[in-house]
């Protein structure tokens, strides 16, 4: 309790309009999970704008973290010292948008990892997609094996 005297400093609190609760219920199989969160807001106290901002700020985080913990294993990543993590999530998200930015070979994108692992011509067009608007054919070899 000592803390919420810590809080109360008006001047941190500058623009604060609303203070939202969430609660979710999810529904799986036979087991039902009640979660409840707590926002703070500038938004004027407007139910359904700010549940349409929650709702797109997480569709975007879940859709961002989903797609990187699945394929490159993210959350199991054990990197923690220095600025090593901060490093490592920017080159995910650059290798994520290489790609996706890669439209020659229609698999997923952990397919297309796994591709990018074995086939040195194959890693350089996904490369080069990130700084060459036209593809390279993918009958150019750039790579000696």
């Amino acid at each position: 309790m000592t803390a919420i005297g810590k809080l109360y400093q008006p001047k941190l609190w500058v623009g604060l309009q609303s203070v939202v609760m969430v609660v979710r219920v999810r529904h799986l199989w036979n087991k039902t999970t009640r979660e409840v969160q707590f926002y703070l807001t500038s938004l004027n106290s407007d139910a359904q704008l700010i549940g349409r901002a929650i709702r797109k700020h997480w569709g975007i985080e879940n859709e961002a973290h989903w797609t990187l913990d699945c394929t490159f294993s993210e959350d199991a990543c054990r990197i923690r010292s220095f600025h090593s993590p901060q490093n490592f999530s920017i080159l995910r998200r650059i290798a994520l948008n290489a790609l996706n930015l890669e439209q020659s070979y229609k698999r997923s994108l952990r397919q297309k990892m796994k591709r990018t692992a074995m086939d040195n011509n194959y890693m350089i067009q996904v490369l080069s997609s990130c700084f060459i608007t036209n593809t390279l054919d993918s009958s150019d070899s750039l790579c000696q094996a």
